[in-house]
C-alpha cells in the first residue's frame, strides 16, 4: 500500500541570481548545451507512440531568424483524423486515470517539478533561443512552471480531502469533487513553459486527460515537457500531442463533442471564437463545454501627483519592456498626473534609454527580438498610428528585422483617451503616456478599455490606493509596483470583462474550473 509523503508547505522556487559567477557559468554551459540540439526532428504523441508526418513546420529563433529550433510533425496535415485519435486515446486513458488517487496524480507533479528544478537551465536556455527570452525572464518562466507543479499538487490533496458539510440527523452526507473528462489545452507562446505546464498539469492533476495543442511559435519548449512526463512515467494516453502549424488542430478540438473542457490562453480574437464555438452543441454531445479563457489586456500603470516618483519609473519601465512588452499583464498604458508628467517622463526616458538591445544568449541583454513577422508588423504598423493619432514618440520607434524581429522600447506621449494605440492590445514594448486632470480623470481612462486584466497604482495618499481598491476595475491590482510579476499562490491571477473568465491561475480555486462537485448522501 503506497503511503502519501509528508509534504513541505509549498514556498515559491527562488529566481537564479546571474550576478554569482557559478550561476552564469551555469547558464553559459547550459545555452551551449541546447545549442547542439537545435535543428532536430519532433513527433507527434498520442497514447505514448510518436508518429512523423510527410508534413513538418520549423519553429525559429526571433532573434536569428537563419537558426531552426526544431523541425515538427505537423497534425493540421490530417487535423480531423488525428483529433479523432488523440481524443480516443485521451477517453480510454480517463476511464483509469479518474480512479487512481489524488495522492499518487500529485505525485506525478512533484516528481516533474524536481526534473525541472534540476535542469532548471536546461529548460531556460530553450526559451532563450525559441522564445527570445532574457536569462532573467527565462529563468522566471522555469520557476514558475515549478511552482505550478508543486502548488497545484498540494492543493489537489487539499481538495480531495473532507469537504465541510451540514450534519443532518440519519443521514451520512458527504461532498466531493470528480474529474470532467478529456480537456484540449490550447497554451501561449510568450509563457511557454510556466503557462504550458500549468494549464495541462491543474487538468491533469484533477483526474482529467488531455490534448495539448502548443504554440506553433513555442512547440520545442511543450515537447522537452513531455519528455518529461513520459520519464516520470505518466500513463500513455493522459496527455497527448499534437503540434501544428496553423488552427486546423485547434478548430476541431473545440468541436469535437467528446471534449469536456476547453482550456486557452491567448488573444482576445481567438478566445471570444473559442467561447462562441464550444457553445454550440455538437451530435453526440452530452454536456454543456465549459471554457476556461484567459485573454488579452490593456494594462495601465497609474501615478499621481504625490507619487514617488523614482519607484514609479522603475515600475513602468520594467512592466511595459520586460520580455519585450509580450506579457498579457505588460504595461502598456501609463496614465500620469499632469502636475507630474514632466518630471516622471524626464526619468522614466532616462531608464528606458539604459536598456541594452540585443541577442538573449548574452547575458546583459535587456530587451530582444518579438516573437515573430507579424508580431513585428503590428508593433511597426501601430507606432505610425499613434504618431497619426496625435502621439509623439519620445524613445524608440522603429524596427528592425533584417536579422530577428527587433523593434525598439518605444514610448509615445500626448496619446489621447480613446486613441488606437489606448484601446488596442499591441503585445510589444510600445507604452502609450496619457496625462490626466487628476486621480479621479486617470481612474477614469483607467477603466475605459474593453479589458481588465492587471493594473497599478503610484501613490503615497492612503486615500488614493483605498478609492482604486474599490473603483480600478481589473483582476489584478498593485500598489505602489509595478502590474507584471505576479507569483504562484501569492497573486492569483486572471482578468475581469474582455480579459477573460477571471480563472485565477496559482490560486486556491483554480482547480476547480477542472472538476465537478457530486454530493453523496446515505440513509442511516
Amino acid at each position: 500500500m503506497q503511503t502519501q509523503r509528508v509534504l513541505d508547505e509549498f514556498r515559491n522556487e527562488p529566481f537564479t541570481d546571474f550576478s554569482q559567477p557559478e550561476n552564469q557559468i551555469a547558464m553559459e554551459a547550459a545555452i551551449e548545451g541546447v545549442r547542439g540540439e537545435l535543428g532536430r526532428e519532433n513527433p507527434i504523441v498520442i497514447n505514448g507512440k510518436h508518429f512523423t508526418s510527410e508534413n513538418n513546420f520549423e519553429s525559429i529563433n526571433p532573434a536569428d531568424k537563419t537558426q531552426v529550433v526544431g523541425i515538427f510533425a505537423d497534425a493540421d496535415a490530417h487535423a480531423e483524423s488525428l483529433v479523432d485519435q488523440a481524443i480516443e486515446a485521451a477517453t480510454d486513458a480517463f476511464k483509469i486515470w479518474q480512479n487512481v488517487s489524488a495522492a499518487e496524480r500529485a505525485e506525478y507533479l512533484f516528481k516533474a517539478a524536481a526534473i525541472l528544478r534540476e535542469r532548471k537551465h536546461y529548460f531556460s536556455a530553450w526559451m532563450i533561443f525559441e522564445a527570445g527570452k532574457t536569462w532573467a525572464e527565462a529563468d522566471g518562466d522555469t520557476a514558475e512552471a515549478i511552482d505550478f507543479l508543486e502548488f497545484y499538487g498540494r492543493e489537489m490533496l487539499r481538495w480531495a480531502g473532507p469537504q465541510p458539510v451540514t450534519p443532518y440527523e440519519g443521514e451520512n452526507n458527504r461532498f466531493e469533487y470528480v474529474p470532467l473528462g478529456v480537456g484540449a489545452i490550447i497554451p501561449p507562446w510568450n509563457f511557454p513553459l510556466a503557462i504550458m505546464v500549468g494549464m495541462t498539469m491543474a487538468a491533469v492533476v484533477a483526474g482529467n486527460t488531455t490534448v495539448l495543442k502548443p504554440s506553433p511559435d513555442a512547440p520545442t519548449i511543450a515537447y522537452k515537457f513531455m519528455e518529461v512526463l513520459e520519464e516520470i512515467g505518466l500513463p500513455a494516453g493522459v496527455v497527448n500531442f499534437l503540434p501544428s502549424s496553423g488552427i486546423k488542430v485547434g478548430e476541431y478540438l473545440v468541436a469535437h463533442p467528446k471534449t469536456r473542457f476547453i482550456s486557452f490562453t491567448g488573444s482576445k480574437a481567438v478566445g471570444l471564437h473559442i467561447y462562441e464555438e464550444a457553445a454550440k452543441t455538437r451530435e453526440g454531445q452530452r454536456w454543456m463545454k465549459r471554457v476556461v479563457a484567459e485573454m488579452g489586456g490593456k494594462d495601465a500603470i497609474v501615478v499621481a501627483d504625490d507619487a514617488d516618483l523614482d519607484s514609479a519609473a522603475e515600475g513602468v519601465v520594467s512592466a511595459a519592456f520586460g520580455f519585450q512588452g509580450q506579457k498579457c499583464s505588460a504595461c502598456s498604458r501609463l496614465i500620469v498626473d499632469e502636475k507630474v508628467h514632466a518630471p516622471l517622463m524626464e526619468k522614466v526616458i532616462e531608464l528606458t534609454k539604459k536598456l541594452k538591445i540585443g541577442l538573449p544568449t548574452e547575458p546583459d541583454t535587456n530587451l530582444t527580438a518579438v516573437i515573430n513577422q507579424k508580431s513585428f508588423d503590428k508593433a511597426t504598423s501601430m507606432i505610425q498610428k499613434g504618431i497619426e493619432e496625435g502621439g509623439k514618440v519620445l524613445v524608440g520607434g522603429k524596427g528592425d528585422s533584417s536579422n530577428g524581429f527587433y523593434v525598439e522600447p518605444t514610448i509615445i506621449d500626448d496619446v489621447k483617451p480613446q486613441s488606437t494605440i489606448e484601446q488596442e492590445e499591441i503585445f510589444a514594448p510600445v507604452l502609450a503616456v496619457i496625462k490626466a486632470k487628476d486621480f479621479d480623470h486617470a481612474l477614469e481612462i483607467a477603466n475605459d478599455t474593453p479589458y481588465g486584466l492587471t493594473g497599478a497604482v503610484y501613490s503615497t495618499s492612503q486615500g488614493n490606493l483605498e478609492k482604486a481598491k474599490r473603483e480600478f476595475h481589473v483582476g489584478n491590482l498593485y500598489l505602489n509596483r509595478k502590474c507584471t510579476g505576479a507569483l504562484v499562490g501569492v497573486h492569483p491571477f486572471g482578468g475581469f470583462n474582455m480579459s477573460g473568465t477571471d480563472s485565477k491561475a496559482g490560486g486556491r480555486e483554480y482547480l476547480l474550473q477542472f472538476m465537478q462537485g457530486k454530493s453523496v448522501s446515505q440513509k442511516l
